[in-house]
């Protein structure tokens, strides 16, 4: 047998009033209905849960007994119904993120930590993956929003530019930089570079903008994040081309270069699956990392 948040209620303002005509006041029923919402809770329960008599109503031990059962079994409904409502309104659930080496350092860290105070009962997965992973993530629904470089072509996918970025050359202190020859003037450098399988777009970008300068570039190191990729510069190990987002990362030592070239730069959205089931979650997740684009 189970009891019902509804079936429970009435006998909890009966306990509290013990007056039927006040306590089918409060519940906006007849007497009679109440004494019949009663006296059908007792049959469930199998005995009785008031003694009644002219002149009082009183507790019986049973009666006692379901009182703390009751306001536990209501105070668990009414959390169900509001995580539900919670969930249904965009402000609970699981978010999972999938994110590319330059939204880590942008704005990714302070859109979660605005979504936060403001959505307290959300959760977050996040996953460090490739454009190409991400759009196929988000056509199985295995993530329900993708930080990607633009454009992305799937008619499935639905997506809004956020912000620009651009690749720079990131050395030692102690290698020159030509601002006249840009890029070829570290020709002869070893280069530090993130490996292919971890993003096949950017690293193809750095080795597309590295032949456009007229050379192939010698790399001697692979590291798959961006802050190892620093500090192996800093160490002197050698050069390497990075986001221009990877300034925020402040690693001492190292020195950031505009390479003049169109062709460094791209472009960052965030996308989703136009049937994705968290429509209202994704909604209230998009506005929030565009209004963090606009007003940093």
């Amino acid at each position: 047998m189970f009891l019902q948040p509804d079936e429970l209620r009435p006998f909890l303002v009966l306990a509290e009033e013990l007056h039927f005509r006040k306590a089918a006041a409060r519940l906006f029923v007849s007497q009679p209905a109440l004494s019949k919402q009663i006296r059908h809770l007792e049959q469930r329960i199998g005995g009785p849960l008031f003694a009644r008599t002219r002149r009082k109503v009183a507790l019986t031990e049973a009666g006692r007994v379901l009182i703390p059962v009751a306001e536990k079994l209501n105070r668990e409904s009414r959390l169900a119904f509001d995580s539900v409502r919670a969930a249904a309104e965009g402000r609970a659930g699981l978010l999972r993120i999938g994110f590319g080496i330059a939204s880590v350092s942008a704005v990714l860290p302070r859109t979660i930590l605005r979504f936060r105070r403001d959505n307290p009962l959300v959760e977050f997965q996040m996953r460090d993956m490739s454009t190409p992973s991400q759009v196929a993530a988000l056509l199985d629904g295995k993530i329900d929003i993708g930080i990607v470089r633009l454009p992305i072509a799937h008619t499935d996918l639905e997506s809004r530019p956020l912000f620009s970025d651009h690749l720079v050359a990131a050395t030692p202190r102690s290698v020159p930089f030509s601002r006249s020859e840009g890029l070829a003037s570290l020709r002869d450098r070893p280069f530090i570079c993130l490996p292919r399988p971890v993003s096949e777009t950017f690293h193809d970008h750095v080795l597309s903008l590295c032949r456009r300068a007229g050379f192939s570039p010698r790399v001697v190191q692979e590291a798959s994040e961006l802050f190892t990729i620093l500090n192996l510069v800093r160490a002197g190990l050698g050069v390497s081309l990075v986001p221009s987002s990877a300034v925020l990362l402040h690693v001492p030592g190292v020195r950031f270069h505009e390479l003049g070239m169109r062709e460094a730069e791209w472009s960052i959205g965030v996308a989703w699956n136009k049937l994705a089931e968290k429509r209202e979650l994704i909604s209230r997740f998009t506005s929030t990392i565009r209004s963090v684009v606009r007003r940093p």
